[in-house]
């Protein structure tokens, strides 16, 4: 039963010449909402995971009372070409709580172990080097 929690554009671009691995969060739409309000204050995490393993994460600014946030902010990871196999992003969209925690509205992951378009549109972008490809990605639930 595929819960629609709503769908991410961001486009990846590879520079293998300079190791920069470049994610820019362009917007979100349909975003699920997760206050009483009918709205959220979303932003998205974006980590660089490794076999599993959290190397570096990265934030947007958080985007009030909005179901479908405009953000056009790149996010630059260095990850030299003999890495770049071994790589996943794994991207969040949370929603912002002043009170309490703030809670994953959901996620998706590119990268070699990804499935199906995430894996895809990782291998367009490393088809296509130097050239930033955009796509927009389901958000699915946190497993």
């Amino acid at each position: 039963d595929k819960v629609d929690l709503g769908d991410l554009m961001f486009s990846l671009c590879y520079l293998p010449t300079a190791g920069r691995l470049t994610i820019t969060i362009i917007k979100a739409r349909n975003l699920k909402a997760m206050d009483i309000t009918g709205a959220s204050d979303p932003y998205v995490k974006v980590s660089l995971m490794c076999e599993g393993r959290r190397l570096k994460k990265r934030k947007t600014s958080t985007k009030r009372n909005t179901l479908n946030p405009v953000y056009n902010e790149a996010i630059v990871f260095d990850v030299p070409p003999e890495n770049i196999d071994q790589i996943n992003l794994s991207i969040a969209v949370m929603d912002y709580d002043r009170v309490g925690h703030n809670e994953v509205i959901g996620v998706c992951q590119v990268g070699n172990d990804a499935e199906s378009l995430g894996r895809d549109h990782w291998n367009e972008m490393l088809s296509y080097p130097r050239k930033p490809i955009a796509h927009w990605h389901p958000l699915v639930e946190v497993r």
